[in-house]
């Protein structure tokens, strides 16, 4: 970056405001320079000629941010409660019809608080709140008051930040030829390899999401969780709901009857009551209205409009960094990703996306998703920890758990959806299909009882073929002869 280059847009905002929260994705430098884009990691700059420069007023970036930038909630948020009212006032009254004064005005009062008293302006046209060619919005509500659309992923108790990337466009341009694969799939079994496969998928994602919390449910608590899946489409997520879900997953005795009413935190004890924390949890005095804003998401995000998969993910990753529970918040943020997908009929009927799997198989993905929020918010947490096991949070941060970018969780839970459909739906339908066949043609051989024939099949399958020399001693039934046809007939199959 040239030294003569400066913030503008959302930067200059969030640096003249002195907001305490992270810094957008996209962040934009005016000065002497071409036009050019430079991305490190995550982070995009934005590098703007002199002609875009602005003066240094609210008015001025506000207005470049919304022309040309994806509205960060987080900042836009806290420059709404930090600008004074006077600067959104004499803007509205100097330009009561433009735009971008009609959309200032209406983030000012949703994210502030304040009603600025001002003869509602005459003009008919009405303008989105974001920008569609920048970001992802949620359904199109309609504010009389502005004449603005609210097309907010959210509002002021729970509000998020998608943009455009290029992998998520990529990712929601192939949605519909990835759900099509999917069906195409299953079309092509027969319906009773259908139901065992249905059966062992929603299994395994049960051991799947239960095994990433290092965790082995009881067969009734793993039956009860299968059911729960089964029900996803019907969960709403309100206390009531979220409580008996909480119960039914985790251990009898750390069942809770509320949301938690204490600091809660995510870490690892190195001895000598030292804790290595890996994610602080809002406050307990925060959670009721941060959940009360994921139920109006939620609700929000079932509409049809909105993508399906970028609705689950945002529900279940503001799940999981709101933390209600003691226990059982990872498992409640898994279920509620097939809960969004069913909502939408995403998922084939009877049939479930085992995203857990993929998640337990590629932890190191799965980590970097979650750190990806968890990092970026220790620079504005004042904490300790007290006595190695408590933790005090002393500052202000429920704004850093309402307003977040979940823009690369959106971006991995369509990653996952895949991987799901290309690896484990293909390979056990597959494997269901040529064991069947193998089935069949050992019947052909010998006529075994089912279970011998079954246990026989597997045997060979899971070794390539053949019958070991440490199993052969369980069939001693069979000749040789008969062994060495019925194994061919198996490789067959394959």
């Amino acid at each position: 970056m040239k030294p003569s280059a400066r913030p503008i847009g959302q930067l200059w905002l969030r640096e003249h405001y002195q907001l305490p929260t992270p810094a957008a994705a996209v962040e934009s430098y005016v000065g002497s320079t071409s036009r050019m884009t430079r991305i490190t990691g995550a982070q995009t700059s934005e590098m703007y000629p002199l002609r875009y420069a602005v003066d240094d007023t609210l008015e001025g970036h506000l207005r470049f941010a919304m022309r040309y930038e994806p509205l960060d909630m987080g900042v836009i948020s806290g420059v709404m409660r930090a600008a004074a009212q006077t600067e959104v006032l004499e803007w509205l009254t100097r330009e009561p019809t433009s735009q971008y004064a009609r959309r200032a005005w209406f983030l000012y009062e949703r994210f502030s608080g304040h009603i600025i008293d001002i003869p509602l302006p005459a003009t008919r046209n009405w303008v989105a709140a974001l920008d569609v060619d920048l970001q992802l919005v949620g359904p199109a509500r309609r504010s009389a008051r502005h004449h603005v659309i609210d097309n907010l992923l959210g509002n002021e108790r729970l509000c998020v930040t998608v943009r455009k990337s290029e992998r998520l466009v990529s990712a929601i341009a192939s949605r519909d030829a990835l759900r099509a694969k999917a069906q195409s799939v299953i079309s092509a079994h027969d319906a009773s390899v259908l139901r065992r496969a249905s059966s062992y998928l929603y299994t395994k994602e049960t051991r799947s999401t239960f095994a990433i919390e290092r965790e082995s449910p009881t067969p009734m608590r793993a039956e009860r969780f299968v059911r729960a899946l089964h029900a996803a489409a019907t969960f709403a997520p309100d206390i009531e709901s979220l409580v008996k879900l909480q119960q039914t997953i985790v251990e009898p005795r750390y069942a809770e009857s509320s949301f938690r009413q204490s600091q809660n935190f995510v870490g690892e004890t190195l001895g000598n009551d030292r804790e290595r924390i890996h994610f602080i949890c809002p406050k307990p005095e925060d959670v009721d209205d941060l959940m009360r804003g994921l139920r109006e998401l939620f609700t929000l995000l079932a509409n049809t409009q909105t993508d399906p998969v970028v609705a689950a993910a945002i529900v279940a990753f503001a799940f999981v960094f709101i933390h209600p529970f003691e226990d059982g918040n990872g498992r409640i943020h898994r279920f509620l990703l097939h809960a969004m997908l069913a909502r939408h009929a995403f998922t084939p009927e009877g049939i479930i996306f085992p995203v857990s799997a993929i998640m337990e198989r590629e932890r190191r993905a799965y980590d970097d998703v979650l750190e990806s929020f968890s990092k970026a918010l220790f620079e504005w947490i004042d904490y300790d920890v007290i006595q190695g096991t408590r933790l005090l949070v002393r500052n202000a941060t429920d704004h850093l758990y309402r307003f977040f970018d979940a823009t690369a969780m959106a971006e991995y839970v369509y990653e996952c959806i895949t991987k799901t459909i290309d690896k484990d739906l293909i390979e056990e339908l597959d494997y269901l299909t040529r064991f069947d066949a193998a089935r069949s043609a050992v019947r052909s051989i010998v006529d075994m009882p089912d279970q011998r024939l079954t246990l026989f099949v597997k045997l060979v399958l899971q070794n390539n073929g053949v019958l070991s020399a440490a199993k052969r001693a369980q069939f001693v039934e069979l000749t040789d002869e008969e062994l060495s046809a019925m194994q061919l007939a198996v490789k067959a199959a394959e």
